[in-house]
């Protein structure tokens, strides 16, 4: 696991979400267009992201600070895929916001 995040602090986005299983091939390209997106917005750092078979994913966006955070979740495009996967791709989710002040790691 190699991280290309600079040196805390900064902030950890935490999603985690349950998929409906409705248009997994709408959802599968409005997710990829959403990681291309995020990575052009100010503040953006890196991205995390790990999904079962079953449906259930976490993804970690990091983010200067919390004005990068608020910018990137108003973001037109952005407000659009929420709405669309309240309405169609999830069946529940969780969002956590939370400030990264170190890091440990071991191994590659």
């Amino acid at each position: 696991m190699k991280n290309d995040l600079p040196q805390p602090p900064y902030y950890a986005v935490i999603f985690g979400s349950q998929l409906s299983g409705i248009e997994p091939d709408k959802y599968a390209q409005m997710a990829n267009h959403m990681e291309a997106l995020a990575q052009q917005q100010p503040g953006y750092l890196g991205i995390e992201s790990a999904k079962n078979e079953v449906g259930f994913g976490i993804t970690i966006s990091y983010w200067k600070d919390l004005e990068s955070i608020k910018a990137w979740r108003e973001q037109a495009e952005h407000l659009e895929a929420q709405r669309l996967g309240k309405e169609c791709w999830y069946a529940s989710y969780e969002l956590k916001v939370a400030r990264v002040e170190g890091i440990k790691a071991f191994g590659e």
